[in-house]
């Protein structure tokens, strides 16, 4: 992770899990923790979930992936 990753992520205000590559098929949710945001991928199992964190600002960074 670089400085703005990490900066993001220790002032996240929430976390959002986002999948699918087209518009019309995303599907996005947000998420009071990462670990919950984390929870929510496990049930596709198949590590494609993108988990980005925001910050009060509308700052965001991809985390990880679940």
């Amino acid at each position: 992770m670089n400085q703005y990753e990490i900066d993001c992520l220790n002032n996240a205000d929430f976390f959002v899990a986002v999948r699918g590559s087209k518009p019309s098929s995303r599907i996005r949710q947000e998420f009071s923790t990462i670990e919950c945001a984390k929870e929510f991928a496990t049930k596709f199992g198949d590590h494609r979930t993108m988990i980005y964190a925001v910050t009060k600002f509308g700052n965001f960074a991809h985390i990880c992936n679940a």
